[in-house]
């Protein structure tokens, strides 16, 4: 068994464990190598998002493929723990763009539906997991459905129930889990569980949903944090420049992380 089979393996352990698998998201190799330097730390995952925004693109696929690729490659070579990245909606070739990435050492991916007809998007699941297998690698797909953060002004009861339909067919196609991003109340998480099924769901935690472990207690698989992770830390580089312009100092806290 290869190295990046058994990463591959392993992540797909982490997903059915009892355990929340919580993922921390990174967007280049020094954040990459301050968050695997964590004991906690058992996976990382890339956030798109982040990557673009690194490099001056907005999100959205609007990053050169050839340039998100080198950057979640350099963040897989900067660890021995498994990598899942996020490739957006597939960039217009799902199967292909699998096959490229786990040629920069990823074991496991975010790929999006952007809500597109049904036989569409089990078709992508279908060709990423051939992609995976054609390459020697069982490839953990975190199949990721729009249900919710497109859904406009729908009545939640259809988001929910389109949700459900689409992961189970997520599912049966060879996904890993589906991860349904969105602020999910315990109510939506427990009938998206009972439907779905039990450690099948990756969430996102996003301001004011709920805690890892409450989101553990009902059955979920993952939890993520996309962007946001990057937006803390941009945060605290801003806030620590105005105090340095009002003539502050840098803490003494600061720890030597780079």
């Amino acid at each position: 068994m290869s190295t990046q089979q058994a990463k591959a393996q392993t992540l797909a352990q982490l997903h059915a464990a009892p355990e929340i698998l919580r993922v921390v998201n990174v967007w280049d190799v020094v954040s990459a190598k301050a968050i695997a330097a964590l004991p906690q730390t058992k996976a990382l995952a890339t956030a798109g998002h982040s990557i673009a925004a690194t490099f001056g693109y907005p999100d959205g696929e609007k990053i050169p493929l050839d340039v998100m690729l080198d950057m979640i490659g350099r963040i897989a070579a900067a660890t021995d723990l498994p990598v899942s990245s996020d490739l957006d909606a597939g960039y217009g070739n799902a199967g292909e763009t699998t096959r490229r990435a786990i040629g920069v050492g990823v074991v496991g991916a975010n790929v999006e539906d952007r809500l597109q007809p049904l036989a569409e998007s089990v078709a992508a699941v279908e060709a990423i997991i051939a992609a995976g297998q054609a390459e020697g690698v069982p490839f953990v797909l975190n199949a990721r459905t729009d249900a919710f953060v497109r859904a406009g002004d729908r009545p939640l009861a259809e988001s929910i129930a389109d949700a459900i339909t689409r992961a189970r067919a997520y599912l049966a196609a060879g996904a890993d889990l589906v991860f349904v991003p969105g602020k999910l109340d315990a109510d939506v998480t427990r009938q998206l569980v009972e439907g779905i099924g039990e450690r099948k769901i990756s969430v996102i935690g996003v301001p004011g949903a709920l805690s890892a472990a409450q989101y553990e207690a009902l059955g979920v698989a993952r939890i993520s944090y996309g962007p946001l992770t990057q937006r803390v830390a941009l945060t605290a580089l801003q806030d620590v420049a105005a105090d340095l312009y009002a003539d502050g100092v840098i803490p003494t806290t600061t720890r030597d992380l780079n």
